[in-house]
């Protein structure tokens, strides 16, 4: 994004020149050669925004460094405008939101471009256990440029991972609840944040879990993706727990890119529970982004335990939410919609089986035959539990280790730190022999986004791992 800015600066592109770009690389490469099928739908204003935009900063200047952006986000996302909002269903095609999320909201003020929605694994893959990442009733297969025949693109907000790393955009937006944004992103070579809950509105995200969801930024960059995240996060009214951004957030994340500053930093490594289902190439990645942090000056502590974190690799309590928020969600449909209710939803999918259960709906199923009240004793006690060992894992491994961060491979820990509320970024880490790309995760306390993004801005920067698709 900084070359772009630059070129802004210079008068040696515009908006508008920036938008046709794109366009045309989706195209070609998106709905056309390898056939990637990373994006569902194009904005049809967005060439009108970017003249406008290009207008308003000759004579009135730039809003922000987002000013004439193209940014795609995931089709789960409320856009009040000309595209739809579907969550890859085909029984909400036809739904258009009336009102944009608070994060697009967001986004529109700070001068970016919605380019478009992108593909996604329907309803964020809380429809079937035996669903493959990337793919939807409405959109089909996302594919990896990596390895478009047998590579996983990984997790729902797959769209928007292959959409950035094959460059159809300039950054965009996924959303996570138990891996959504850092899987992809690790397995696509490029930058995720998944934000400490309460740093990003919630509200217009198509919901799983009420204690979980949120959105974040996904960039070819930390740089990219720092910026992007100051302008999401905020206070929402509607959404009560971001007043936490007002003491704890920031609007220009680029100010904590400083890659000269690790010496001393503390970084664990929890060897034991998430290395031991890893490949020997795999321990190999972080064997050697260990060893590198290590020479810009961290100190890296090895074997570091934290507890718990094998008993929380479940969905089982996102399911009795799913229930809850998605007939919440659905029952403010417009009349003309086919689904008001889960069991409408089941039962329509059900009318059109050839189209819409090619894997089956099994966590329907599963939500459905919950109350929907949130009142069962286990859900109430698991959930507690969940909650309380989680966050009780990562902040007794960090003071008794006295650490400053914990080093993930890939989305290891993503169960584990989506149950607690708390922050990670991934950053690119190496290239396998069969074409997959692996990440490096880093993950500490609530609202350290600022010490994360310096350790992942330094890794990067003095790693250059990021190696783009031949398409």
């Amino acid at each position: 994004m900084l070359g772009i800015l630059n070129a802004f600066s210079k008068k040696l592109i515009q908006s508008e020149d920036l938008v046709y770009e794109y366009l045309n690389r989706i195209a070609r490469y998106d709905h056309g050669g390898p056939m990637l099928n990373s994006i569902l739908e194009l904005n049809p204003d967005a060439i009108h925004t970017a003249k406008a935009l290009d207008y308003e900063r000759i004579h009135k200047g730039t809003r922000s460094k987002l000013h004439g952006i193209p940014i795609l986000v995931k089709d789960n996302i409320e856009t009040a405008d000309k595209m739809h909002t579907s969550a890859g269903s085909l029984a909400l095609k036809d739904w258009y939101s009336k009102r944009d999320a608070f994060l697009i909201h967001k986004l529109r003020n700070a001068g970016a471009i919605i380019l478009g929605k992108t593909n996604m694994t329907e309803w964020a893959n809380y429809m079937s256990d035996q669903m493959p990442a990337g793919y939807s009733s409405r959109g089909g297969q996302v594919l990896n440029p990596y390895g478009t025949d047998y590579l996983s693109t990984g997790c729902s907000s797959s769209g928007s991972g292959v959409a950035v790393t094959s460059n159809f955009c300039c950054a965009a937006i996924g959303t996570e609840t138990t891996g959504s944004v850092i899987d992809p992103s690790s397995r696509l070579g490029i930058v995720g944040i998944k934000p400490t809950i309460g740093l990003v509105s919630r509200r217009g995200i198509i919901p799983v879990s009420h204690l979980q969801d949120t959105a974040g930024p996904m960039a070819r960059t930390v740089e990219d993706a720092a910026i992007i995240l100051g302008a999401i996060a905020g206070y929402d009214e509607e959404d009560p727990i971001t007043i936490l951004s007002q003491k704890n957030g920031y609007s220009d994340y680029t100010r904590f890119l400083d890659q000269s500053g690790i010496e001393g930093y503390r970084i664990g490594i929890p060897r034991e529970y998430f290395f031991d289902d890893l490949s020997d190439e795999e321990i190999a990645v972080i064997e050697n982004a260990a060893g590198i942090m290590k020479q810009l000056g961290a100190v890296m502590v090895d074997n570091v335990v934290v507890s718990h974190a094998k008993e929380l690799n479940s969905k089982t309590i996102e399911i009795y939410e799913f229930k809850t928020n998605i007939n919440y969600f659905l029952s403010n449909l417009d009349s003309h919609l086919p689904v008001h209710s889960l069991s409408e939803l089941i039962s329509y999918n059900k009318t059109r089986a050839d189209k819409m259960l090619k894997y089956g709906q099994i966590y329907f199923e599963m939500a459905e035959q919950t109350t929907g009240t949130l009142t069962e004793e286990k859900y109430i006690s698991r959930r507690l539990n969940e909650l309380t060992l989680s966050k009780e894992g990562i902040d007794s491994a960090m003071a008794e280790y006295n650490l400053d961060a914990l080093l993930f491979p890939s989305d290891k820990a993503t169960p584990m730190v989506n149950k607690a509320g708390y922050p990670l970024i991934t950053v690119p880490a190496g290239t396998l022999k069969d074409g997959r790309r692996m990440g490096i995760t880093f993950n500490a306390e609530a609202f350290s986004e600022p010490k994360l993004m310096k350790l992942a801005y330094t890794y990067e920067q003095h790693t250059k791992n990021r190696v783009p698709p031949d398409l």
